[in-house]
């Protein structure tokens, strides 16, 4: 399970902790988002609808919502499987005959004490080791993995669940996959290096396009 918690990180350097003195941080307020959101996930194997809980998740569900209305998903992949644990996509896209991860926002606030649990078809954030570093990509999981849930690193945040297409999310699960090279942008200054990487499928699962369902 820790080989598998690690492959949920993509940023391979730590956040750098600021040298001024701490501030007292103010209370961010919690977003205004409805309590269920439907998303359309549009991908090469089929269509994959969310329905997302913005009462139990709201900042992670308006944080998903902000990306999906900026098309930030649009082109992106699947770029991380593991049958029996979780599908993992939202950060890379094709580009130059290779996969390349797209710029993101911040990180947001850590949700994963809401009581949603990572079970089979959940989608929650995939993140580093800070809890609260999870910016666009997510992970549907295809497995009952308890081992994600609160208190286990403050939780990996579930935010919605697959309610069609579950048929897509099992074709996904089985692709072959193998090591190959993905394009990643250093944390701090965002240059492009290419890391070595497990469990990348060996075809391109892209997600032509991600919409709520009105």
């Amino acid at each position: 399970m820790k080989r598998q918690l690690a492959l949920l990180a993509i940023a391979l350097f730590p956040v750098l902790a600021s040298c001024e003195p701490a501030k007292e941080a103010e209370k961010p307020a919690t977003p205004a988002v409805a309590k269920t959101t439907k998303v359309r996930l549009k991908t090469s194997k089929g269509d994959i609808v969310l329905e997302l809980n913005g009462e139990k998740a709201p900042i992670t569900v308006a944080n998903f919502l902000d990306y999906v209305k900026a098309k930030h998903y649009d082109g992106t992949v699947f770029h991380r499987v593991i049958d029996g644990f979780m599908i993992q996509g939202g950060g890379f896209a094709v580009a130059d005959g290779g996969l390349l991860e797209k710029t993101t926002g911040k990180g947001i606030k850590n949700e994963g004490q809401n009581g949603l649990k990572n079970e089979i078809g959940t989608i929650a954030m995939a993140r580093t080791s800070d809890p609260d570093s999870a910016t666009a990509q997510f992970f549907i999981n295809v497995g009952d993995n308890a081992g994600l849930n609160f208190p286990s690193n403050g939780g990996y945040a579930v935010f919605g669940k697959v309610i069609e297409g579950m048929d897509v999310v099992d074709k996904i699960k089985t692709v072959p996959t193998g090591t190959s090279n993905l394009a990643m942008r250093h944390p701090t200054n965002g240059t492009k290096m290419e890391m070595p990487s497990p469990n990348v499928p060996k075809e391109n699962l892209v997600i032509q396009s991600a919409a709520v369902v009105e």
